[in-house]
């Protein structure tokens, strides 16, 4: 009876003109007319991540990336100072003490976001501290935090290191990386940039690259010597995901085309749509004072099972929401803006939102999200006339 839209903060819907790309006939990764393609990709992507450094592809989700800048740029028995206000800070953590990297925790009450006193508190207490470990937008919980702000304090010492888990944020906030100063800055293919999962990115500063060289970890796929040395020559170490590289130069020529600035304004007036139609509906955010436009978290009423709300918006109305991770499952609700969704989806989304609350027994305001949200979707089609 309904379309299948998928809303969650990734993976997350790809459009026709990426999935025509990566429908081409195969190119081997070793013949000439592949090089010419991740060149083409690369390059790109250095305007994507606002940078003139490397911009290294990793056949991996995201957190291969983030292995792989732990594994790569840190050595055992080293400290770092990690930002765990969420389930993926607290995988920074996790891959630390998995190389024998010792974490110093800033803990931080999920749904808010760091504070860079908190940050410059861990490193007095941990002079050591090689680098600052932390998530730009924090995917679990819908928070982004104030990256600009906490690389100015981790380079009040010289060499110290700020390594950006970019995954859900690349695409979707400013994220300047040689503007700001970010060392390491990663993501991933399946958020912003509207394809399968599949790829993850690592941009190096050259305080990162020197860093390369003096870690003594142990690394075989994830050497990101092996990559820097060989992706500008246009090969990778081992075999890529060919055909998402494909897709991924269709993808990155679509955002480039629009240009960032506007890129960055389309995702926070979506981001606002969203927040204020589930508001009307009576709902609470999550993470109202430093909110991600990547993703919309709101709390789960109580009395009502958040599992089976997601359950149910999948399987009856045909939208797949995120559900909470951790210590929110069930307690939250997370809807992507991420990939080939527009305002009429996301229009869909509240009226499959409110249908499913009613079906569960929650008081909804009948018909308030979908008249807020037309409402200031005909605004902004008026300010485009």
């Amino acid at each position: 009876m309904y379309k299948y839209r998928l809303v969650t903060p990734g993976p997350v819907a790809v459009s026709e003109r990426v999935r025509r790309a990566m429908a081409e006939e195969l190119i081997h990764h070793r013949a000439p007319g592949f090089q010419p393609v991740l060149r083409d990709v690369r390059e790109k992507l250095k305007q994507l991540f606002q940078t003139r450094q490397e911009v290294l592809l990793l056949a991996s989700s995201g957190t291969g990336a983030m292995e792989a800048c732990v594994s790569n740029l840190l050595s055992q028995g080293e400290r770092a100072v990690v930002v765990r206000a969420g389930k993926f800070g607290e995988r920074w953590a996790e891959l630390c003490e998995a190389y024998g990297v010792r974490p110093v925790c800033v803990d931080v009450e999920w749904g808010r976001a760091v504070r860079p006193e908190e940050v410059q508190a861990a490193f007095e207490a941990a002079p050591d501290a090689r680098a600052l470990l932390v998530q730009a937008s924090e995917t679990s919980t819908g928070v982004f935090h104030p990256v600009r702000e906490l690389a100015e304090v981790v380079h009040q010492k010289p060499g110290r290191m700020i390594v950006v888990d970019g995954i859900s944020a690349l695409g979707v906030h400013d994220l300047p990386m040689d503007t700001w100063g970010l060392d390491a800055l990663l993501s991933g293919s399946q958020k912003s940039l509207g394809l399968p999962p599949g790829l993850a990115f690592v941009a190096l500063s050259q305080i990162a690259q020197a860093a390369l060289k003096e870690s003594t970890q142990p690394r075989y796929y994830f050497d990101l010597r092996k990559e820097l040395e060989g992706q500008p020559r246009g090969q990778t170490a081992y075999t890529p995901a060919v055909s998402l590289i494909v897709g991924l130069r269709e993808a990155l020529g679509v955002i480039l085309d629009e240009g960032l600035p506007a890129v960055f304004a389309r995702y926070e007036r979506m981001a606002g749509i969203m927040r204020a139609a589930v508001e009307a509906l009576g709902l609470t955010l999550f993470a109202p004072e430093s909110p991600s436009f990547a993703c919309t978290a709101l709390r789960v009423p109580v009395g009502i099972d958040g599992g089976e709300l997601v359950r149910r918006l999948r399987d009856v109305y045909g939208v797949h929401v995120g559900g909470g991770q951790g210590k929110v499952a069930g307690k939250i609700l997370r809807i992507g803006h991420m990939g080939d969704v527009d305002g009429f989806d996301l229009l869909a989304v509240v009226a499959a939102l409110e249908m499913a609350l009613i079906d569960l027994g929650y008081a909804a305001r009948v018909g308030e999200g979908m008249r807020t949200m037309t409402r200031l979707l005909r605004e902004l089609s008026s300010e485009k006339e």
